[in-house]
């Protein structure tokens, strides 16, 4: 399990991530009718986003893209601590994409298991792309080190609990990141260096370091965040 690194300088991270991830999409649509893109939270991807869509504002590739997430806080959708609404303000509503084609989790919903439940039911077969990012902790998505989540092999959404507010969440759980086409890991920082040494050169104990799920993958990182990693050193 070799994880491809695209290791940027931090005041290019931005840019130089939002142009892979034009070109992996290209790359999805040359082969096939439609791209089903899986959009992170967290504080890293909010300026790739923002790049993203300055970069591919004009561009013809959202006709054909659909727009999923791989976790949420069960809070409404236009609260700021909404992973749909960050990526709404810093994406979606800047580039020409049809709101029918974004597929977003319904946290808001009272019944949690069956906001979950409905969210499998929408969520294709296999992802194309997945942008997933990696907490001080290990964890990515809502999968947390230690939970049960970890362990699910047959829902592919779940509801859970995290550590900090809000704590209820929902979560694609490790099939649907194992089954992706493609993951797309981000990490910035000199704070993320352990943790990705551990994610990508560490024991694969993905309990323990559940961002591992993604370890096959492309990952785009900064040098400060990559200060640590054996390939990065070579």
């Amino acid at each position: 399990m070799t994880a491809e690194l695209l290791v940027v300088e931090p005041a290019a991270f931005a840019l130089e991530a939002a142009r892979r991830l034009i070109v992996e999409i290209r790359r999805v649509l040359d082969s096939r009718e439609r791209c089903a893109l899986a959009l992170s939270g967290g504080s890293t991807p909010r300026p790739v986003y923002a790049c993203l869509a300055a970069e591919s504002a004009g561009r013809d590739l959202w006709d054909r893209v659909d727009v999923y997430f791989g976790d949420e806080r069960c809070v409404p959708a236009d609260d700021p601590a909404s992973n749909y609404r960050m990526a709404r303000d810093a994406l979606l509503d800047r580039v020409p994409l049809d709101p029918a084609r974004v597929h977003r989790m319904e946290g808001e919903r009272a019944d949690q298991d069956a906001a979950a439940l409905a969210y499998e039911a929408i969520l294709p077969g296999r992802l194309d792309l997945l942008v997933l990012g990696v907490g001080d902790d290990g964890h990515t998505a809502s999968l947390f080190p230690g939970a049960a989540s970890l362990l699910e092999t047959g829902r592919r959404v779940l509801p859970v609990r995290g550590p900090t507010p809000p704590l209820e969440r929902l979560t694609i759980t490790p099939p649907v990141i194992l089954e992706a086409r493609l993951t797309v890991g981000l990490a910035m920082g000199s704070r993320k260096a352990d943790v990705l040494a551990r994610v990508i050169d560490g024991p694969y104990v993905p309990s323990r370091t559940p961002a591992q799920l993604a370890r096959a993958g492309l990952w785009i990182v900064d040098t400060a965040a990559a200060a640590r990693l054996e390939a990065a050193r070579r």
